[in-house]
């Protein structure tokens, strides 16, 4: 059985006009989720050298297919800084299960909607409505910690705590191997415009 291309999916998926609900698109797309999850924390754990460490994804998109969208997982030693279409757990080594999800952040225009003052958001998005709030606030990390009573620092922290220590060994900062988040913080939401015509946008 030949198998299809990312390009010829692509156009499949163009052609497609079934109206999907957005529960079932959620669904469909955190089927493999924990795998995919434990897969990262196997290829990781040899190489972060505590008992505790973050799990990181992040939906990408392609620069060529518009509608085709991408899961990136990577782990970290600190609470990664927040952005839209990522989301974020605990993996204990010890326990050799993830122990916690500490947030699910959704896209940048719906992030924006959620923390909008006096909207109240239906029972399946209200964790994310609390985490974009915070978000905006600029109280992220001091909220997820008190949330989950975690006392994990992010990178930007532990680089300050350890300031000294990084420059007698010539590391003013730790060089990250994700790349740093655009500061959605500075902008609101009427200055959003959705340039992406993909099907799950369309639909859900």
């Amino acid at each position: 059985m030949k198998i299809k291309t990312a390009s010829e999916l692509s156009r499949q998926a163009a052609q497609d006009t079934t109206i999907y609900k957005a529960r079932e698109v959620a669904e469909a797309w955190t089927e493999d989720l924990l795998y995919q999850l434990l897969e990262s924390a196997n290829l990781y754990s040899d190489k972060i050298d505590q008992n505790e460490f973050c799990i990181v994804y992040v939906i990408a998109g392609d620069p060529l297919l518009k509608n085709l969208r991408r899961r990136k997982f990577y782990c970290w030693p600190y609470l990664p800084s927040p952005r839209p279409d990522q989301g974020v757990f605990i993996f204990n080594k010890s326990l050799q299960k993830v122990t916690k999800r500490l947030w699910i952040l959704p896209n940048a225009i719906t992030m924006a909607e959620l923390a909008q003052p006096g909207l109240i958001a239906d029972k399946p998005y209200q964790s994310m409505q609390r985490w974009s709030k915070s978000f905006f606030k600029g109280t992220f990390w001091k909220d997820i910690r008190k949330e989950h009573d975690i006392k994990m620092l992010s990178q930007q922290e532990f680089d300050e705590l350890n300031k000294d220590e990084l420059i007698k060994r010539g590391l003013e900062k730790a060089k990250p191997d994700a790349p740093e988040a655009f500061d959605f913080s500075k902008i609101s939401a009427g200055q959003f415009v959705n340039p992406v015509d993909s099907l799950a946008s369309q639909n859900t």
